[in-house]
């Protein structure tokens, strides 16, 4: 899908998620063979509030350390600096930034809570700002907490930095990579219940070009008609 929107349009503009979802992910991308990534731009998917970059569980290093170090220099990336003093600032900038682009490819992931980026439960499904300020729920930051990236849940913050679902959807792919049997309840949910901001990443259902990929752990809660 990258290399053809290069073709295509002489450059790409790609999404990217965090967290043990997408290790085998960005390990495969940045080894995937052909990638001309200087005509690549890059864009951050959600980022907590009130965390240096320095910090083991911020995902602006999670992606200099798993990804942008990795490639060739890209045309541009633009991360979420979530250690600003006024987030709705840092959110404002990036909307500046975002919007003139169109969104090539978008990789997510669906969170335990069933969260779509850091759109806990009951997530907005309306604003059409692209990024936003969130509060995080205790699930989602159990589930930090669970992945290993704090200590205690006392140091998971409550608040982040998110792209909005309608930013997520404005995308013109998604490739969803949910694995693990933790994930198993929140898929069972998103796949088989109704579309709803109670699961925030079952609105994927309604794009028109996304693949979810499980593996047998996550998918072990779906009937055999969704498997179908």
């Amino acid at each position: 899908m990258i290399t053809r929107a290069i073709h295509e349009q002489g450059y790409a503009s790609i999404v990217l998620a965090t967290g043990a979802s997408q290790f085998e992910v960005l390990h495969h991308l940045v080894n995937h063979p052909g990638v001309d990534w200087s005509r690549v731009t890059m864009f951050h998917l959600d980022e907590y509030v009130g965390i240096t970059e320095e910090h083991p569980a911020s995902f602006r290093k999670y992606l200099m350390d798993r990804f942008i170090r990795k490639v060739p220099a890209l045309r541009a990336y633009h991360l979420i600096d979530g250690g600003r003093l006024e987030p709705r600032e840092e959110c404002g900038r990036l909307n500046g930034i975002i919007s003139g682009f169109r969104i090539d490819l978008a990789m997510v992931g669906i969170g335990e809570n069933g969260h779509l980026a850091f759109n806990d439960p009951p997530a907005d499904f309306d604003t059409d700002d692209p990024y936003i300020l969130v509060e995080l729920d205790e699930p989602c930051r159990r589930q930090q907490l669970g992945e290993g990236w704090f200590q205690t849940l006392e140091e998971v913050p409550e608040r982040a930095i998110s792209m909005s679902v309608k930013q997520i959807m404005k995308s013109a792919h998604i490739i969803c990579s949910v694995p693990e049997r933790r994930k198993a309840e929140a898929v069972r949910n998103c796949l088989e219940g109704p579309v709803s901001n109670l699961f925030p990443a079952s609105i994927l259902r309604e794009h028109p070009d996304c693949v979810l990929y499980l593996d047998r752990d996550s998918a072990s809660l779906l009937s055999s008609g969704t498997k179908k």
